[in-house]
Protein backbone atom coordinates (compact mmCIF):
# COMPACT_ATOMS: atom_id res chain seq x y z
CA UNK A 1 0.00 0.00 0.00
CA UNK A 2 2.57 2.81 0.88
CA UNK A 3 6.17 2.78 0.00
CA UNK A 4 8.77 3.12 1.88
CA UNK A 5 11.88 5.36 2.16
CA UNK A 6 12.55 7.73 4.80
CA UNK A 7 9.51 9.14 3.03
CA UNK A 8 8.26 6.18 1.16
CA UNK A 9 10.17 2.90 1.13
CA UNK A 10 8.56 -0.01 -0.82
CA UNK A 11 7.76 -2.65 0.91
CA UNK A 12 7.96 -4.90 -1.82
CA UNK A 13 12.43 -3.65 -1.75
CA UNK A 14 12.57 -4.45 2.10
CA UNK A 15 14.53 -7.23 3.27
CA UNK A 16 15.06 -8.17 6.92
CA UNK A 17 17.96 -10.39 7.67
CA UNK A 18 17.07 -11.01 11.26
CA UNK A 19 13.36 -12.30 9.24
CA UNK A 20 11.33 -11.60 12.25
CA UNK A 21 10.80 -8.04 11.96
CA UNK A 22 7.49 -7.31 9.85
CA UNK A 23 7.93 -5.28 6.43
CA UNK A 24 5.93 -2.87 7.52
CA UNK A 25 7.62 -2.11 10.88
CA UNK A 26 11.05 -1.78 9.01
CA UNK A 27 9.17 0.89 7.11
CA UNK A 28 8.09 2.85 9.41
CA UNK A 29 11.54 2.86 11.31
CA UNK A 30 12.77 4.64 8.50
CA UNK A 31 10.33 7.25 8.02
CA UNK A 32 10.64 10.91 10.43
CA UNK A 33 8.28 10.98 13.33
CA UNK A 34 8.55 14.76 13.11
CA UNK A 35 8.96 17.84 11.03
CA UNK A 36 12.27 18.49 12.58
CA UNK A 37 13.18 15.04 11.00
CA UNK A 38 11.91 15.57 8.22
CA UNK A 39 14.40 16.63 4.67
CA UNK A 40 13.56 19.11 2.34
CA UNK A 41 10.46 21.00 1.50
CA UNK A 42 11.19 23.76 3.61
CA UNK A 43 8.12 25.95 2.54
CA UNK A 44 5.60 23.30 2.69
CA UNK A 45 7.28 22.35 6.04
CA UNK A 46 6.92 26.11 7.78
CA UNK A 47 3.88 26.37 6.44
CA UNK A 48 2.36 23.04 8.42
CA UNK A 49 4.06 23.64 11.95
CA UNK A 50 2.14 27.20 11.67
CA UNK A 51 -0.95 25.32 10.88
CA UNK A 52 -0.42 22.82 13.38
CA UNK A 53 0.98 25.14 16.44
CA UNK A 54 -2.08 27.54 15.93
CA UNK A 55 -4.16 25.14 16.27
CA UNK A 56 -2.99 23.63 19.43
CA UNK A 57 -3.07 27.08 20.88
CA UNK A 58 -6.76 27.69 19.93
CA UNK A 59 -7.34 24.01 21.05
CA UNK A 60 -9.56 22.99 17.78
CA UNK A 61 -8.44 20.09 15.28
CA UNK A 62 -6.00 21.54 12.63
CA UNK A 63 -7.35 22.42 9.22
CA UNK A 64 -8.48 19.97 6.64
CA UNK A 65 -4.91 19.88 4.45
CA UNK A 66 -4.32 18.70 0.70
CA UNK A 67 -0.51 17.64 -0.41
CA UNK A 68 -0.29 17.80 -3.97
CA UNK A 69 2.65 16.77 -6.18
CA UNK A 70 4.43 13.82 -8.11
CA UNK A 71 5.17 10.35 -6.34
CA UNK A 72 7.49 9.44 -4.17
CA UNK A 73 8.50 13.21 -2.30
CA UNK A 74 6.50 12.34 0.98
CA UNK A 75 3.01 12.91 1.19
CA UNK A 76 1.84 9.98 3.11
CA UNK A 77 4.80 10.53 5.72
CA UNK A 78 3.61 14.23 6.41
CA UNK A 79 0.34 12.73 6.53
CA UNK A 80 1.67 10.32 9.73
CA UNK A 81 3.71 13.20 10.93
CA UNK A 82 0.59 15.78 10.90
CA UNK A 83 -1.15 12.93 13.42
CA UNK A 84 2.32 12.09 15.68
CA UNK A 85 2.41 16.33 15.73
CA UNK A 86 -0.94 16.40 17.01
CA UNK A 87 -1.19 13.48 19.13
CA UNK A 88 -3.81 12.32 17.70
CA UNK A 89 -4.06 9.03 16.11
CA UNK A 90 -3.94 8.37 12.00
CA UNK A 91 -6.64 6.39 9.93
CA UNK A 92 -5.36 5.47 6.35
CA UNK A 93 -7.67 4.91 3.13
CA UNK A 94 -7.54 5.75 -0.11
CA UNK A 95 -9.78 7.11 -2.97
CA UNK A 96 -10.34 3.66 -5.29
CA UNK A 97 -11.42 2.23 -1.89
CA UNK A 98 -13.88 4.56 -1.40
CA UNK A 99 -16.49 3.66 -4.30
CA UNK A 100 -20.03 5.00 -3.07
CA UNK A 101 -20.99 6.96 -0.06
CA UNK A 102 -21.72 4.07 2.08
CA UNK A 103 -18.27 3.30 2.02
CA UNK A 104 -17.14 6.96 3.03
CA UNK A 105 -19.69 6.78 5.63
CA UNK A 106 -18.80 3.48 7.45
CA UNK A 107 -15.43 5.47 7.69
CA UNK A 108 -16.91 9.05 9.34
CA UNK A 109 -19.01 7.22 11.38
CA UNK A 110 -16.42 5.22 13.69
CA UNK A 111 -13.58 8.14 14.04
CA UNK A 112 -13.30 9.92 17.10
CA UNK A 113 -12.76 13.20 17.99
CA UNK A 114 -9.54 14.78 16.56
CA UNK A 115 -8.60 12.09 14.56
CA UNK A 116 -6.61 12.53 11.48
CA UNK A 117 -7.81 10.41 8.25
CA UNK A 118 -5.88 9.93 4.96
CA UNK A 119 -7.36 9.88 1.84
CA UNK A 120 -4.05 8.70 -0.67
CA UNK A 121 -5.15 8.92 -4.81
CA UNK A 122 -8.18 11.06 -3.01
CA UNK A 123 -8.55 12.45 -6.78
CA UNK A 124 -10.05 8.60 -7.61
CA UNK A 125 -12.91 8.72 -5.05
CA UNK A 126 -16.71 8.00 -6.46
CA UNK A 127 -18.51 11.41 -6.92
CA UNK A 128 -21.34 9.94 -4.59
CA UNK A 129 -18.24 9.83 -1.96
CA UNK A 130 -17.21 13.13 -2.58
CA UNK A 131 -20.30 14.71 -1.91
CA UNK A 132 -20.90 13.10 1.55
CA UNK A 133 -17.21 14.28 2.05
CA UNK A 134 -18.07 18.00 1.15
CA UNK A 135 -20.44 18.15 3.95
CA UNK A 136 -18.37 16.08 6.27
CA UNK A 137 -15.65 18.36 6.27
CA UNK A 138 -17.75 21.60 6.46
CA UNK A 139 -20.10 20.62 8.72
CA UNK A 140 -18.84 17.30 10.49
CA UNK A 141 -21.93 15.55 9.77
CA UNK A 142 -23.70 13.28 6.91
CA UNK A 143 -26.45 12.60 5.82
CA UNK A 144 -27.41 8.68 5.70
CA UNK A 145 -30.40 7.16 4.14
CA UNK A 146 -32.83 4.93 6.17
CA UNK A 147 -35.16 2.58 4.22
CA UNK A 148 -36.03 2.27 0.55
CA UNK A 149 -38.27 3.63 -2.11
CA UNK A 150 -41.01 5.92 -1.11
CA UNK A 151 -40.08 5.48 2.61
CA UNK A 152 -37.12 6.36 2.81
CA UNK A 153 -35.64 9.30 4.81
CA UNK A 154 -32.66 10.94 4.91
CA UNK A 155 -31.35 10.74 8.86
CA UNK A 156 -28.93 13.20 9.63
CA UNK A 157 -25.49 11.67 11.64
CA UNK A 158 -23.24 14.60 13.51
CA UNK A 159 -19.74 13.44 13.46
CA UNK A 160 -16.90 14.16 15.92
CA UNK A 161 -14.39 17.19 14.85
CA UNK A 162 -11.66 15.67 12.75
CA UNK A 163 -8.75 16.42 10.49
CA UNK A 164 -8.90 15.18 6.50
CA UNK A 165 -5.17 14.97 4.67
CA UNK A 166 -5.82 14.40 1.41
CA UNK A 167 -2.79 13.32 -1.29
CA UNK A 168 -2.86 13.79 -5.01
CA UNK A 169 -0.77 13.29 -8.05
CA UNK A 170 -3.29 14.95 -10.12
CA UNK A 171 -4.84 18.29 -7.77
CA UNK A 172 -6.31 19.54 -10.89
CA UNK A 173 -8.58 15.94 -11.75
CA UNK A 174 -10.39 17.71 -7.79
CA UNK A 175 -13.57 18.69 -8.58
CA UNK A 176 -13.55 22.61 -7.44
CA UNK A 177 -16.15 22.00 -4.28
CA UNK A 178 -13.38 19.32 -3.18
CA UNK A 179 -10.58 21.37 -3.46
CA UNK A 180 -11.76 24.52 -1.70
CA UNK A 181 -12.66 22.68 1.47
CA UNK A 182 -8.93 22.39 1.88
CA UNK A 183 -8.13 25.03 4.64
CA UNK A 184 -4.52 24.19 3.66
CA UNK A 185 -2.98 23.10 0.18
CA UNK A 186 0.71 22.30 0.10
CA UNK A 187 2.69 21.77 -2.92
CA UNK A 188 5.50 19.48 -3.22
CA UNK A 189 8.23 19.99 -5.31
CA UNK A 190 11.25 17.96 -6.39
CA UNK A 191 14.22 17.82 -4.42
CA UNK A 192 17.55 19.18 -5.13
CA UNK A 193 20.32 16.91 -4.87
CA UNK A 194 22.23 18.50 -1.86
CA UNK A 195 18.96 17.57 -0.16
CA UNK A 196 18.55 14.14 -1.52
CA UNK A 197 22.23 13.86 0.01
CA UNK A 198 20.94 14.43 3.28
CA UNK A 199 18.16 11.85 2.95
CA UNK A 200 20.71 9.48 1.82
CA UNK A 201 22.77 10.16 4.60
CA UNK A 202 19.78 9.49 7.26
CA UNK A 203 18.99 6.65 5.73
CA UNK A 204 21.74 4.97 5.51
CA UNK A 205 22.74 5.57 9.26
CA UNK A 206 19.14 3.92 9.95
CA UNK A 207 20.24 1.12 7.47
CA UNK A 208 23.71 0.89 9.64
CA UNK A 209 25.61 1.44 6.44
CA UNK A 210 28.81 3.02 6.00
CA UNK A 211 28.63 4.78 2.29
CA UNK A 212 31.11 7.17 1.25
CA UNK A 213 30.41 11.26 0.50
CA UNK A 214 31.02 10.26 -3.27
CA UNK A 215 28.72 7.59 -3.61
CA UNK A 216 26.00 9.70 -1.74
CA UNK A 217 26.23 12.48 -4.56
CA UNK A 218 26.41 10.11 -6.95
CA UNK A 219 23.24 8.27 -5.85
CA UNK A 220 21.34 11.34 -5.41
CA UNK A 221 22.27 12.93 -8.67
CA UNK A 222 20.52 9.56 -10.10
CA UNK A 223 17.55 9.50 -7.97
CA UNK A 224 15.22 12.11 -10.28
CA UNK A 225 14.99 14.62 -7.65
CA UNK A 226 12.86 11.52 -5.51
CA UNK A 227 13.29 10.54 -2.19
CA UNK A 228 11.34 7.21 -3.24
CA UNK A 229 13.81 6.00 -5.41
CA UNK A 230 16.44 8.03 -3.60
CA UNK A 231 16.36 5.41 -1.21
CA UNK A 232 15.66 2.35 -3.12
CA UNK A 233 18.61 2.81 -5.43
CA UNK A 234 20.29 2.89 -1.88
CA UNK A 235 19.20 -0.45 -0.89
CA UNK A 236 20.11 -2.04 -4.35
CA UNK A 237 23.62 -0.41 -3.76
CA UNK A 238 23.62 -2.23 0.21
CA UNK A 239 22.67 -5.07 -1.25
CA UNK A 240 25.33 -5.11 -4.38
CA UNK A 241 27.79 -4.00 -1.37
CA UNK A 242 27.04 -7.32 0.37
CA UNK A 243 26.71 -9.70 -2.08
CA UNK A 244 30.18 -9.01 -3.58
CA UNK A 245 31.65 -8.04 0.34
CA UNK A 246 32.94 -4.55 -0.58
CA UNK A 247 31.95 -0.89 0.60
CA UNK A 248 29.67 0.64 -0.52
CA UNK A 249 31.76 3.40 -2.67
CA UNK A 250 31.34 5.59 -5.87
CA UNK A 251 32.41 2.65 -7.34
CA UNK A 252 29.82 -0.03 -6.14
CA UNK A 253 27.25 2.45 -6.74
CA UNK A 254 28.45 2.86 -10.49
CA UNK A 255 28.19 -0.99 -10.53
CA UNK A 256 25.24 -1.54 -8.82
CA UNK A 257 23.12 1.05 -10.88
CA UNK A 258 24.91 -0.11 -14.17
CA UNK A 259 22.98 -3.52 -12.84
CA UNK A 260 19.77 -2.14 -12.23
CA UNK A 261 20.12 -0.29 -16.29
CA UNK A 262 20.07 3.43 -14.26
CA UNK A 263 22.83 5.45 -16.00
CA UNK A 264 24.71 8.72 -14.91
CA UNK A 265 20.95 10.81 -15.61
CA UNK A 266 18.80 8.71 -13.77
CA UNK A 267 17.21 7.29 -16.82
CA UNK A 268 16.64 3.18 -17.05
CA UNK A 269 15.99 0.89 -19.43
CA UNK A 270 12.50 2.24 -19.83
CA UNK A 271 13.57 5.84 -20.60
CA UNK A 272 16.11 5.05 -22.52
CA UNK A 273 13.99 3.14 -24.56
CA UNK A 274 11.56 5.81 -25.46
CA UNK A 275 13.96 8.06 -26.32
CA UNK A 276 15.59 5.51 -28.09
CA UNK A 277 12.44 4.62 -30.23
CA UNK A 278 11.40 8.54 -30.52
CA UNK A 279 14.84 9.26 -32.59
CA UNK A 280 15.30 6.27 -34.44
CA UNK A 281 12.03 4.64 -35.54
CA UNK A 282 10.32 8.22 -35.71
CA UNK A 283 13.14 10.54 -36.71
CA UNK A 284 12.95 12.73 -33.53
CA UNK A 285 8.97 12.89 -33.99
CA UNK A 286 6.39 14.77 -33.81
CA UNK A 287 4.73 11.34 -32.85
CA UNK A 288 1.71 10.39 -30.52
CA UNK A 289 2.02 9.19 -27.28
CA UNK A 290 0.12 6.51 -27.72
CA UNK A 291 1.57 5.03 -31.11
CA UNK A 292 5.16 5.43 -28.58
CA UNK A 293 3.73 3.30 -26.46
CA UNK A 294 2.57 0.75 -28.33
CA UNK A 295 5.96 1.00 -30.16
CA UNK A 296 8.20 0.10 -26.71
CA UNK A 297 5.63 -2.32 -25.61
CA UNK A 298 4.17 -0.15 -22.62
CA UNK A 299 0.63 0.99 -21.69
CA UNK A 300 0.21 4.85 -22.80
CA UNK A 301 -0.53 5.79 -19.13
CA UNK A 302 2.86 4.42 -17.91
CA UNK A 303 4.55 6.30 -20.58
CA UNK A 304 2.36 9.28 -20.21
CA UNK A 305 2.71 9.06 -16.13
CA UNK A 306 6.16 7.68 -15.25
CA UNK A 307 8.26 8.27 -18.16
CA UNK A 308 7.42 11.18 -19.61
CA UNK A 309 7.24 13.70 -16.78
CA UNK A 310 10.49 13.09 -16.06
CA UNK A 311 12.23 13.32 -19.90
CA UNK A 312 10.12 17.12 -20.31
CA UNK A 313 11.62 18.27 -17.15
CA UNK A 314 15.48 17.30 -17.81
CA UNK A 315 14.71 18.72 -21.57
CA UNK A 316 14.94 15.64 -23.52
CA UNK A 317 11.00 15.74 -24.51
CA UNK A 318 9.24 18.31 -25.93
CA UNK A 319 5.66 18.45 -25.85
CA UNK A 320 4.14 20.20 -28.96
CA UNK A 321 0.20 20.15 -30.55
CA UNK A 322 1.35 17.29 -32.95
CA UNK A 323 3.20 15.06 -30.53
CA UNK A 324 5.93 14.54 -28.72
CA UNK A 325 9.59 15.53 -29.81
CA UNK A 326 13.22 14.87 -29.07
CA UNK A 327 15.45 17.72 -28.15
CA UNK A 328 19.10 17.96 -28.89
CA UNK A 329 20.11 16.77 -25.50
CA UNK A 330 18.02 13.56 -25.74
CA UNK A 331 20.27 13.04 -29.02
CA UNK A 332 23.41 13.60 -27.33
CA UNK A 333 22.67 11.62 -24.14
CA UNK A 334 22.14 8.64 -26.40
CA UNK A 335 25.29 9.51 -28.85
CA UNK A 336 23.03 10.03 -32.08
CA UNK A 337 23.63 12.73 -34.25
CA UNK A 338 21.15 15.40 -34.70
CA UNK A 339 19.44 15.20 -38.61
CA UNK A 340 19.91 18.27 -40.30
CA UNK A 341 17.76 20.61 -40.19
CA UNK A 342 15.63 20.15 -36.91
Amino acid sequence: MMDADSWDVDPADVVDASGTESELEFESSLRPKALDEFVGQTKVRSQLELLLKAAELQQRTPDHILLAGPPGLGKTTLAMIVANETGRSLRLTSGPALQNAGDLAAVLSSMVEGEVLFIDEIHRMARTAEEMLYLAMEDFRIDIMVGKGAGAQSVPLDLAPFTVVGATTRAGLLPAPLRDRFGFTAHLEFYETHELERVLARTANLLELEVSEPALAQLAGRSRGTPRIANRLLRRVRDYALVHQTVADAAAVDSALALYDVDAQGLDRLDRAVLETLITRFNGGPVGVKTLAVTVGEEAETVEAVVEPFLVRIGMIARTQRGRIATPAAYAHLGHAMPEGR
